[in-house]
């Protein structure tokens, strides 16, 4: 049996009095994700077994995609919204017949005011900059991206873009969600991380919340996305180590380390970030299921395979079809973060990972490095 909902720091929850219950329609909730990749697919499949069924929202959930011509020369819109399934990356899975797919991006978000967005972060400065000022006033976001961007200022998270570049607020859902598993139903866990506004979370809880995807939520919304956003560069050291087949003992210490650092950084950055955050599912819960299982583990197996022979970019275009590395281009941010800062010395791992990644080390480096102490006489410079 699954464990019952539970919202950490949101009081009087209800399964099914998520909003307060409106007769009139139009007063329902509307929601739009903007993406349908993988992971987009199958949160609007979640997303529209829940608006279906409330009468809190409108059944109708839309979601951009972004237009490709398929092999057969039929445009992948018009195959989700004939099929109810995105053939090319969620094969085989019935989203909901009130999933509608809409490539037209201002279009799709025009009347929403439930934002859920699920895309690679190197793409999210350009969407927000597309629809600025084209959403209501009312809307709210929440981002399941992993990733963040980093300017001449610093890094900036992605729920602080959207809701700088949007001026709404934004709320966060990262955990252990593989979603080839989600897709067909097994059991899962994720968290949701908020700001001030109780009341959105406990919207987005139910707007997620099934029997076999149990969602909690925290006030830390930094914590929640800096545990998503990393755990892809631990994933890449464990696929390292796969790669170059260490074994179980030398994948564990790497993700020890890999929390450690996590962590760590995190509070550097964001001060404010809760311990307990790295408990819930979006921290050692995801990074575990993501170095056993993810895409950026399997993609790094087979770098190391190929002792780094063969490009990130390359493996990438092979083998998945489409989807996206995170891991690469965040490791690559988060050094440019340690090296401006003078932090380098501290994270060990990180460095590695994004020196191995650019191919300045060989993949072996994962073990040879790693845990080498920050002194003057251990410099990396």
């Amino acid at each position: 049996m699954a464990p019952a909902l539970e919202v950490q720091g949101v009081e009087n929850v209800s399964q099914n009095n998520g909003l307060n219950n409106v007769d009139d329609v139009t007063n329902r909730s509307k929601v739009t994700v903007i993406g349908s990749g993988n992971w987009g697919s199958v949160a609007s499949k979640l997303i529209a077994s829940n608006t279906i069924r409330m009468n809190n929202f409108h059944d109708e959930v839309r979601m951009w995609v972004y237009e490709e011509t398929l092999p057969s020369g039929e445009k992948l819109t018009d195959v989700i919204n004939q099929t109810n399934e995105n053939v090319k990356y969620l094969p085989g899975i019935k989203l909901g017949k009130n999933v509608v797919a809409d490539p037209d991006l201002e279009n799709a978000v025009r009347d929403a005011n439930m934002l859920v967005f699920v895309t690679p972060h190197q793409f999210m400065e350009g969407i927000c900059k597309r629809i600025a000022g084209k959403i209501r006033a009312d809307a709210e976001a929440i981002s399941l991206v992993k990733g963040m961007e980093v300017k001449m200022e610093g890094p900036c998270m992605i729920s602080t873009l959207i809701s700088e570049e949007l001026g709404i607020n934004c709320s966060v859902l990262m955990g252990a969600n593989i979603a080839n598993e989600i897709a067909v139903e097994k059991f899962s866990e994720a968290t949701v991380g908020y700001r001030q506004n109780r009341e959105a979370a406990e919207r987005w809880v139910h707007l997620f919340y099934t029997p076999y995807f149990i969602v909690t939520a925290v006030q830390d919304v930094e914590g929640v996305e800096l545990c998503g956003t990393l755990k892809n560069v631990v994933a890449i050291a464990a696929g390292f180590v796969d790669g170059l087949e260490m074994g179980n003992n030398t994948k564990a210490a790497i993700m020890r380390l890999g929390l450690r650092e996590m962590k760590a950084f995190s509070k550097l950055l964001f001060p404010s970030v809760k311990d307990s955050t790295f408990f819930e599912s979006c921290g050692v819960a995801d990074l575990i299921t993501t170095c056993l299982g993810g895409r950026n583990r399997k993609v790094a197996e087979a770098y190391a395979k190929n002792g780094g022979k063969r490009s990130f970019d390359e493996l990438e275009a092979e083998m998945l079809q489409g989807q996206k590395l995170q891991g690469v281009s965040t490791a690559r941010e988060v050094y440019e973060v340690l090296s401006h800062r003078g932090w380098l010395e501290l994270f060990p791992l990180f460095s590695t990972v994004h020196e191995i990644s650019s191919g300045l080390l060989p993949p072996s480096a994962i073990v040879e490095y790693s845990e080498k102490l920050p002194s003057p006489s251990n410099s990396r410079c």
